[in-house]
């Protein structure tokens, strides 16, 4: 009996875990991360980004618990997410509850009491949107669900941002239009190599809703746009050659793949797109990051001393 509870206990813990989508959750921390670090000169007060970056995640967290406690019935039609507590009954709807409830609770506090009110509205605001009005209203009734909805997670550099200057500059919200922008495709790809989980699901996403070409198209249009989205940062003088040199490498292989799935379908092909796009971002913005250091650098290099 001992041997038995040792083996189930860290399986539930696990699970509890995989609520909150780990891997989603450190993509948008990391965005967030990015725009504390652009929105100072210099480095950011270390002891005000801890307690920023440990506010956000702990609310992506929550919401993304909640999200898999609305779609817990949908999951358990999908082979990708059957496994999840919420959708197996290993985890009940009150502990979800009660594990979100801890969860945003204290990343709200937190970022009450060691960062500022407008980054905890914020975040919260992104949390309502996400977990509520993108889960529980747009995804069922929509194939658009993922670009209305997707302005909720496409928020993380504007937290960050807010975080440290205690405002939300247009810099930020272009961070943020390109992620918005991004987030259609990258979902995309996953649903059309997932089309036949989604069809069992009854999720109105746009594979099922009108057909692999017509999302084919939508992938590649975006892409060109995401293309020109990803130059903002360089033609508003936010960034310079650098980031300029790595958006239109990073952004020209996307613009790339998604036409070659255009041309020529096939699951392998969707699902390196989908793959890519996520190191697309994380590239991007780590791009943007180092291009500001070598700014940074450069600028103290040309100040005289004294």
């Amino acid at each position: 009996m001992t041997t038995a509870a040792a083996t189930h206990h860290p399986s539930l813990l696990r699970q509890y875990l995989v609520l909150t989508k780990p891997r989603v959750t450190q993509l948008a921390v990391f965005c967030a991360v990015i725009g504390m670090f652009l929105a100072v000169p210099g480095l950011p007060d270390l002891g005000r980004a801890l307690a920023a970056t440990a506010g956000i995640w702990l609310l992506a967290a929550a919401a993304f618990s909640v999200n898999c406690l609305i779609e817990r019935e949908t999951d358990a039609r999908m082979r990708r997410t059957a496994q999840r507590g919420t959708a197996s009954g290993q985890i009940t709807p009150p502990q979800v509850l009660l594990m979100a409830g801890l969860l945003g609770g204290a990343g709200m506090l937190i970022l009450n009491l060691w960062v500022n009110a407008l980054t905890m509205w914020l975040t919260f605001a992104s949390f309502v949107g996400y977990a509520l009005i993108y889960t529980a209203i747009l995804k069922p009734l929509t194939p658009q669900n993922i670009v209305i909805g997707g302005f909720s997670g496409a928020m993380p550099p504007a937290l960050g941002w807010a975080a440290m200057a205690d405002a939300v500059p247009a810099e930020a919200w272009i961070l943020v239009l390109i992620i918005f922008i991004w987030t259609p495709p990258h979902f995309w790809a996953l649903a059309l190599y997932r089309h036949h989980d989604y069809e069992e699901s009854g999720l109105p996403m746009l594979p099922v809703t009108h057909g692999r070409n017509f999302t084919q198209l939508h992938i590649l249009l975006y892409s060109i746009v995401l293309f020109a989205a990803s130059l903002l940062p360089y033609v508003v003088r936010m960034s310079g050659p650098a980031y300029l040199a790595a958006a239109c490498i990073l952004s020209g292989r996307f613009v790339w793949q998604s036409l070659a799935l255009y041309r020529n379908y096939s699951d392998a092909r969707s699902r390196k797109l989908f793959w890519y796009s996520i190191l697309y971002l994380a590239l991007l913005f780590a791009a943007l990051l180092l291009d500001h250091w070598i700014g940074l650098a450069l600028a103290g290099s040309m100040t005289p001393i004294g």
